[in-house]
């Protein structure tokens, strides 16, 4: 008999739980960057139409900057007191913050307390992203049969393609029916809080979970979380690091494809528009296979090889596209590499989550996934503007793209297995120890 942690009800309300933060995350990152001249207007004003977008890209980083402190604080709260007050706990937070940015004053109106506010609103918000990444996650892989965490999972990853797709049609349908200073005024306002209608929802279906795992029945300190650690333990950690961050490069680099097509390549705007759906449409299905797989095939195999099929087709394909720069061949490009740059990643996080000791796994998550953003995420498209730029060739996305591709598939390549499932074919054929 299935216990209450694995009940299939409480299994599927903990993964839409889990992924209506992970979704409004991403709906707020998406958001703010469409909308990040007209926010600067708002609270940045100058003369200087640079110095105005600055002030706004730094208030949006301050948010990744806050990231692994929620990481440490509202992880160990989760993996201390339960996994559904963490997850309540940042839902909470990640409200409070989207609504204090939207519903804030102007420079204009309240002066230097506008900016103030909006700073400490997307400190609070990313203080909240960096712990609900590790309450969720940790609660959802607890609250399914072992055989289905990858699945599980995946949703995570699937969900923020949804996102973004949702963000860009917001921001497309606003940008037709306000003109420009109807957007600086209230259209972003509209944008941000057009998220925040998930929030009633998310936090009923949060505060009707159980709260476990069974870890709780025997809580451990901080300290003895900490000298409990595994043998292996760095090793996934690290491991870990580095796939979530290239896996994270590799985002960027597809959401730079619509400047990349617009900016270097001189398409028309809607080109870039209908490679993001075709990116996005693709990621949301394969993001989902593979976690599916991880379940029948391992986690490796479902790593491995839909990442070593990326890795062979990045050069060629990016080859065929450039030779000659059609709608139909952008999209395709977007369509295949995507598909295949997402398919490995659901399988990742699955082997990463689940190695980690149950004890501090909300908290060792979370960090895993937030400090890797933080230090990589942010920097990717400039990076890309700046190589080719300098390079004069946009061939070197391609090549980019290739080296990140390359130091997350060896990086998978050293990362055991963890899959229930094939640990115990294993160990019958002999191959795994018991």
């Amino acid at each position: 008999m299935a216990s209450s942690a694995h009940d299939a009800r409480i299994a599927r309300r903990a993964i839409i739980a889990a992924t209506c933060g992970n979704a409004l995350e991403f709906y707020d990152f998406v958001t703010y960057a469409y909308f990040a001249i007209q926010i600067g207007h708002t609270f940045f004003p100058s003369t200087s139409s640079f110095l105005s977008l600055m002030g706004s890209l730094a208030t949006f980083g301050a948010g990744f900057a806050a990231r692994p402190i929620g990481a440490w604080v509202i992880g160990g709260y989760a993996d201390r007191v339960g996994r559904k007050k963490g997850m309540f706990l940042s839902m909470l937070l990640m409200g409070a913050g989207i609504f204090a940015l939207a519903l804030t004053p102007g420079y204009a109106t309240i002066g230097i307390a506008a900016p103030i506010i909006a700073i400490c609103a997307r400190l609070c918000q990313g203080f909240a992203l960096g712990g609900e990444v590790g309450a969720a996650t940790t609660y959802m892989l607890e609250a399914v049969p072992p055989e289905r965490r990858g699945w599980a999972s995946s949703w995570q990853n699937s969900s923020q393609m949804v996102a973004f797709t949702v963000g860009a049609l917001v921001a497309f349908m606003l940008s037709l029916v306000f003109d420009d200073a109807q957007l600086s005024a209230f259209g972003w306002r509209i944008a941000l809080l057009a998220g925040t209608l998930i929030l009633p929802f998310a936090l009923v279906i949060r505060s009707s979970l159980p709260d476990f795992p069974a870890h709780a029945e025997t809580p451990m300190t901080e300290a003895e979380a900490l000298s409990a650690t595994p043998a292996g333990f760095w090793r996934i950690v690290i491991l870990g690091m580095v796939i979530i961050g290239t896996g994270t490069t590799t985002t960027y680099i597809f959401l730079y494809m619509a400047t990349f097509a617009q900016h270097t390549l001189h398409l028309p705007a809607w080109v870039g528009m209908a490679g993001d759906l075709a990116c996005n449409g693709a990621g949301m299905v394969t993001a989902i296979i593979g976690g599916w797989l991880s379940d029948k095939v391992g986690r490796r195999p479902a790593m491995i090889w839909p990442q070593l099929g990326f890795v062979i087709l990045i050069l060629p394909m990016f080859a065929w596209f450039l030779g000659a720069p059609t709608v139909a061949a952008f999209v395709v490009v977007n369509l295949v590499l995507s598909g295949l740059g997402t398919m490995p990643f659901s399988a990742a996080f699955t082997a990463v989550a689940e190695s980690l000791p149950r004890g501090m796994r909300a908290r060792a998550f979370a960090l895993v996934y937030t400090i890797p953003v933080t230090t990589m995420g942010g920097s990717t498209q400039p990076v890309l503007a700046w190589l080719i730029e300098v390079t004069h060739n946009p061939a070197v996305l391609a090549y980019y793209m290739m080296a990140i591709a390359c130091t997350s598939l060896v990086a998978m390549l050293f990362l055991p297995e963890s899959a229930p499932m094939s640990i115990r074919r294993g160990r019958a054929r002999g191959v795994v120890p018991a």
